[in-house]
């Protein structure tokens, strides 16, 4: 009995079982589980401390109450607050959907479209009218930049525009701005999102990004054209339609057209991800003015435009 005692104190159940593990998951409990018979199933998650300590813990909690469904969980839950949850409303039977990083406003409406949850443009209608409340003052007309690419779990069933791109700016917050504080290195958070979408389309790695980001930077400072053809594909109905593409590079008054006008595009070209924002806010200091990417997709940066012209000869750059 004493040993018991002991045991019984040395459990307690308001205390967080891993206070660093503050990343939401969903936990499924099967129909007709117990809150014994998921013991081991909670151990391997991460979600209690131990098997003992769960059955010390259930001899002094009554879960009776646990409910069959997924639940949203987290590894810092105490096992009080883990037993609420579970003995809580499950979610709803939501669905994966992935906004690809790099997607523009237009592109999540399309996949939307595709998969029977909208009318065509019910998605930009909201994106581009601002017509939910963001976390944070966008400075921009449209949320284009701010619509953070990740799977989303959405209810397929009542699937609303809304609901999905609040949850991309809260994610935008969550992932980008709160650990980011005030450092902008010296520049505005408009600027920083132009940048980063840029670099999610120029750069397929993430490790280069920041190099690149020196490049272009170097340009904009000094005022000369960027010459990066993605913003040129901006505004098209399809991203890889070549013909329209190159009419595009042939008309001088595009505001898109970073060939012909210095400076940043108007707007973010589409959503970038944390490594993209990331590296243009810490480009790497570089003396390169140039660059391209071979056929293995490998960057090439050369000083100047003789350089530049040179390594467009030796990899077959056109």
């Amino acid at each position: 009995m004493l040993l018991l005692t002991a045991l019984f104190a040395c459990v307690d159940p308001d205390a967080p079982v891993d206070p660093s593990d503050t990343e939401p998951r969903v936990f499924e409990v099967p129909k007709g589980a117990t809150a014994g018979g998921l013991g081991p199933t909670l151990v391997a998650e991460g979600l209690v401390p131990g098997a003992w300590q769960w059955k010390l813990f259930l001899r002094q909690t009554d879960a009776s109450c646990l409910k069959a469904g997924r639940f949203e969980v987290q590894g810092s839950m105490s096992m009080n607050e883990l037993v609420d949850t579970l003995c809580g409303t499950p979610l709803a039977d939501d669905v994966p959907f992935t906004v690809v990083e790099g997607w523009r406003i237009r592109d999540i409406d399309a996949a939307l479209v595709a998969k029977g949850w909208i009318d065509a443009g019910a998605y930009t209608k909201v994106a581009e009218g601002k017509l939910v409340d963001a976390p944070f003052e966008v400075p921009s007309d449209s949320f284009e930049g701010y619509l953070y690419p990740e799977t989303y779990m959405v209810p397929a069933d009542g699937f609303t525009p809304e609901l999905l791109v609040s949850r991309q700016l809260d994610t935008f917050q969550e992932r980008f701005l709160e650990p980011l504080g005030d450092d902008l290195g010296g520049r505005s958070l408009h600027d920083i999102v132009v940048m980063a979408s840029m670099l999610e389309r120029e750069e397929p790695k993430p490790a280069q990004r920041p190099l690149v980001a020196g490049i272009l930077w170097n340009r904009i400072d000094a005022g000369d054209p960027l010459g990066v053809d993605a913003t040129s594909r901006y505004t098209l109905d399809e991203w890889n339609d070549r013909k329209a593409f190159l009419k595009k590079l042939r008309d001088p008054s595009d505001p898109y057209n970073t060939r012909t006008k210095a400076g940043l595009p108007p707007t973010a070209i589409g959503n970038p991800t944390v490594a993209s924002l990331n590296a243009a806010i810490h480009p790497e200091k570089t003396k390169f003015w140039y660059y391209l990417h071979d056929a293995e997709k490998n960057l090439h940066p050369a000083l100047d435009a003789a350089g530049h012209e040179a390594n467009r000869k030796k990899y077959n750059v056109y």
